[in-house]
């Protein structure tokens, strides 16, 4: 025998305040509704609309420092805590909640190169032009101590990157050669170069944390074991790459920043082509920092704009730029995936939303669903040519505007120059070369 049962659920009928619209039951059957799309399609250019009024990604401005930030570096454990280092030697802690400097310390004479914390958070690591590595205590010193490192290695060259170990005691640096250091012994664990110009960042790998990739003057990525104490593999690129950021949730993917105003995504296992080519800058690109959730990541630019990039997509979605904003030297995105920091030539650390018509603050559940339902709606009519105008307009600086114009006129020029070759010489003379495969010179292993 088979029993209905009636189920309600109050949430579907009843009001949250009396001040709440009512709710009525509604039958999705379609051919009820036979004017559904079109209602759609106009609530979606109504929300595409509004999603672009809304969009005010500037927060705040953190200044204090005197000289360009050359470096930024998030705490592991708190989400409101970042550290800066400027061109003067000057390392600052910012409380990004207060929107305050809680603590200045003068770590080094001359650039601070590069900074970064403890994997526990109690610490923190700075290299700089001096040929020194310094240790500090994260707490600043207590009543009547004086402000000094708790340990100091003097080198012999000049260290030009730093990063640390997510698990362990270990530390990397990067001048001439690449450095292992144990955080308790004043000479590296081991040394390993491949080539001889200097090397210009160090990444430990997030996942696969005995890995290490670095990247050099001579045009290089070089990818380390650190169990084996040598390098694995380096890739040749077309112009030098400035920094390099691993994905942290792919283990085996991270994006090259490059001089020749592109990003690229490569997968370690197979270097010979990159995954993925983003184009968008239009002068070198100089910082990039992945999100969180891996599937989005930012870039820093001498064009003096940031971007963000979706991993999968060879154009940015995003582009942030004020008419103060200079050269923009490194970036970073905070650990709860909502903001964005930056820091630039001209002394100041900006402070970013990463959804740039995010509402912010504490959203009731009428606002949620409605934001979820809007979110839905733009999905689903995205490639409409109209709605697909509104989302992708964004306003340039007339520099920046003129750029990509000239170089959308060069880039024409030289594909009509390959179509010309392809076309008046002998069949297979000519190799077609595919755009991600141009800018690679070689892998060698």
């Amino acid at each position: 025998m088979k029993v209905k049962m009636l189920s309600r659920n109050p949430d579907n009928y009843v009001r949250e305040t009396k001040l709440d619209l009512q709710r009525v039951p509604r039958n999705y059957d379609p051919t009820l509704h036979p004017f559904e799309v079109p209602r759609e399609y106009m609530r979606a250019l109504n929300a595409t609309k509004l999603e672009r009024v809304f969009a005010k990604p500037f927060l705040a401005s953190l200044d204090g420092h005197r000289d360009g930030v050359n470096c930024l570096a998030k705490h592991p454990k708190s989400l409101a805590t970042v550290l800066s280092g400027a061109c003067d030697g000057e390392v600052r802690i910012w409380n990004l909640t207060k929107r305050k400097c809680i603590r200045a310390l003068q770590a080094h004479e001359g650039f601070v190169r590069g900074i970064c914390t403890r994997f526990c958070g109690t610490s923190f690591f700075t290299v700089g032009d001096d040929k020194t590595v310094k240790q500090w205590k994260m707490d600043g010193p207590g009543f009547g101590e004086e402000e000094e490192p708790l340990h100091t290695i003097l080198g012999k060259t000049v260290y030009t990157g730093i990063d640390h170990h997510w698990k362990e005691a270990v530390f990397a640096t990067c001048g001439q050669q690449v450095d292992i250091w144990d955080e308790q012994r004043t000479n590296p664990i081991c040394s390993m170069t491949w080539g001889f110009d200097s090397i210009s960042s160090v990444k430990f790998n997030p996942i696969e944390t005995f890995l290490l990739g670095s990247c050099a003057s001579d045009r290089n990525i070089v990818l380390y074991d650190m169990r084996q104490a040598t390098p694995l593999k380096k890739v040749i690129l077309d112009m030098r790459t400035n920094t390099i950021c691993w994905n942290p949730m792919e283990a085996f993917i991270f994006t090259a920043a490059n001089e020749d105003y592109n990003l690229y995504t490569f997968d370690m296992r197979a270097l010979d082509t990159p995954v993925m080519v983003h184009m968008d800058h239009v002068s070198a690109v100089l910082d990039v920092d992945y999100s969180p959730t891996g599937k989005e990541f930012v870039s820093a630019s001498f064009d003096k704009s940031i971007r963000i990039f979706p991993v999968d997509k060879g154009r940015s979605r995003e582009v942030y730029h004020t008419k103060r904003m200079q050269h923009v030297i490194c970036v970073k995105w905070t650990s709860d995936s909502k903001y964005i920091m930056c820091g630039s030539d001209e002394m100041n650390i900006r402070l970013w939303k990463a959804n740039a018509s995010e509402k912010l603050g504490v959203l009731t559940s009428r606002e949620k669903a409605a934001k979820d339902y809007n979110q839905k709606l733009k999905e689903k009519f995205q490639h409409h040519p109209h709605i697909k105008r509104i989302a992708r307009h964004r306003h340039l600086p007339k520099s920046i505007y003129s750029q990509i114009q000239e170089q959308r006129i060069m880039r024409e020029a030289r594909r009509r120059k390959e179509v010309n070759r392809l076309k008046h010489s002998k069949p297979g003379s000519v190799p077609i070369v595919s755009e991600k495969k141009k800018h690679i010179v070689a892998v060698v292993k």
